[in-house]
């Protein structure tokens, strides 16, 4: 149909649709063009602006203001304030993550049976990301787009001979290696939902809803019937005109991890498990540096990864390129010395990892202001697997011919040698003493067959409501150790199918519900 941006006060917007679904990322662009697909209605709300790939910024900070949730100002409240990396705009986090493709692990989907009742997803989950990478024109990283910075990355890696070497797949149509994925892909060669699902949508006839975040759910007794909320300049954050959207056939909340609970939070579920179990693959980087120039920032952002330890200790590693402003975060020291450091950048690379840790958050709503905290702190035993991928990137640096690496570990020397890696081993355990980032968010709604320790079924629908449903990473009740949104894409796509085929009868339980604002 169209597309509605911000309204001003007194313009307020009202609209039925078959399906409304909430957030425009991963999960909700892939469940709503399933619908769109199918011929049915669908509304596609986006807290976030909608801009156009020649419009995104060019730079780190320009991202943060036009492209992050607050900025990117969300960290977790506990032993560290680590920042919570996650998008507000239309395509959600697809438009400023690496487009890294990765099938969910057979292991998990045997996980999810035995320690949460959720079967019969993995035929399904993987015929539909067959169909997502031709979609999505998955495709190799390497030739003249790779840089660099991933060939030296493969060099440490066959120079000490980790098992399960393959070439990263992403999500992109002849790469040209601008190296601004973090910053938004300006060429359209990056396959996020801005460039692919949604517009597909509106062309099928889809309405999309921008600048709108969704205060709750309505409910008529158990059974969602829509959402409100009221629109915010995309520059101003003042807020416009109220917006209520009625969905005949279910209401889909795929808002993140953070947002998703929250809104049913505001909604007035009282679920044991909401905003629970929450996971995430906390990590950091290892800058090398090398005698010739490296240029990190000329090709792929990413385009190296490897999963041999994923099991054992429990690590993804990958190459990852941030421009100048970033480094100088990272990087100690100030005035005079930190120019001399900064002077270096063209010889430095940074290559980092992802912990699979199993240490368990929660999500809840400010008494404040409504919005998301996030209590998160690593256990002594993620710790130990955080600092010894440190040392992995380290050797994996010194094989590839770093000369020194930068290791950013309060405590320690700033830079070490060959001969001082040992240093590592002990290192402090102590995560304030550690420059890290919270990527790959999982839970806070997650799925399973107890309605005492899940949110909603295998099929991501919320327990004791119809209607309802839940389509994004905050369903995955376990830490994947991989990149998540190939799981994402694949389960909302599920859970759509499922939606559009259920009946209209009541499916509540016992669980006890308490409903604000019919």
């Amino acid at each position: 149909m169209s597309h509605v941006p911000f309204r001003a006060p007194g313009e307020d917007f009202e609209a039925s649709f078959d399906f409304v679904v909430v957030g425009s990322g991963a999960g909700g662009a892939a469940a709503a063009v399933t619908f769109a697909r199918a011929g049915r209605s669908v509304a596609l709300i986006e807290a976030g602006a909608w801009r156009e790939p020649e419009d995104y910024p060019h730079t780190a900070y320009g991202a943060m203001r036009d492209l992050m949730d607050e900025w990117n100002s969300q960290v977790t409240m506990g032993r560290a304030l680590w920042p919570v990396v996650q998008a507000r705009t239309m395509g959600g986090t697809t438009v400023i993550n690496s487009a890294i493709c990765v099938r969910t692990p057979a292991d998990i989907f045997q996980q999810w049976k035995a320690e949460h009742g959720i079967d019969d997803l993995e035929l399904r989950v993987r015929e539909k990301q067959d169909q997502l990478e031709k979609d999505l024109s998955v495709e190799e990283s390497g030739g003249s787009s790779w840089g660099r910075a991933n060939v030296l990355a493969k060099k440490g890696e066959a120079a000490l001979g980790w098992p399960g070497a393959h070439p990263m797949l992403r999500y992109t149509k002849g790469c040209s290696g601008a190296g601004m994925c973090l910053q938004g892909c300006r060429e359209k060669k990056k396959q996020s939902m801005a460039v692919t699902f949604v517009p597909e949508v509106l062309r099928l006839g889809g309405t999309i809803v921008s600048c709108a975040p969704v205060d709750r759910v309505l409910f008529e007794g158990t059974r969602a019937i829509g959402v409100t909320g009221r629109f915010v300049h995309p520059a101003t954050k003042k807020p416009g005109a109220t917006f209520t959207l009625q969905a005949r056939n279910a209401v889909v909340i795929a808002a993140s991890v953070t947002h998703s609970p929250v809104i049913l939070m505001r909604s007035g579920l009282k679920l044991p498990a909401l905003g629970k179990y929450f996971r995430s693959h906390p990590g950091t980087g290892v800058f090398g540096c090398y005698d010739e120039p490296v240029d990190m920032n000329v090709g792929a952002t990413q385009g190296w990864a490897s999963t041999a330890f994923r099991t054992t200790p429990g690590l993804k590693l990958e190459t990852l390129a941030i421009p100048p402003e970033l480094v100088s975060s990272r990087l100690s020291g100030g005035g005079v010395e930190l120019m001399e450091r900064l002077a270096r950048y063209r010889h430095i690379t940074m290559w980092c990892h992802a912990v699979r840790a199993e240490t368990t958050g929660v999500v809840k709503k400010s008494f404040f202001t409504g919005k998301p905290v996030v209590h998160y702190t690593l256990d002594r035993a993620d710790m130990i697997r955080f600092r010894e991928g440190m040392k992995l990137l380290g050797k994996q640096h010194f094989a590839a011919g770093a000369k020194t690496i930068i290791p950013g570990i309060f405590g320690l020397p700033y830079e070490l040698k060959p001969d001082q890696l040992g240093l590592l081993d002990d290192a402090p355990l102590d995560p304030r003493n550690y420059i890290a980032i919270l990527s790959h968010l999982f839970g806070g709604a997650v799925m399973g067959r107890d309605e005492k320790t899940s949110v909603t079924d295998g099929l991501g629908r919320v327990h004791g409501t119809q209607n309802l449903v839940v389509a994004d990473a905050s369903v995955i009740p376990t830490n994947l150790g991989v990149n998540p949104q190939h799981t994402i894409m694949a389960l909302a796509q599920v859970f759509a199918d499922a939606a559009m085929s259920e009946s209209s009868g009541s499916r509540a339980t016992s669980v006890q519900l308490a409903v604000s604002g019919v």
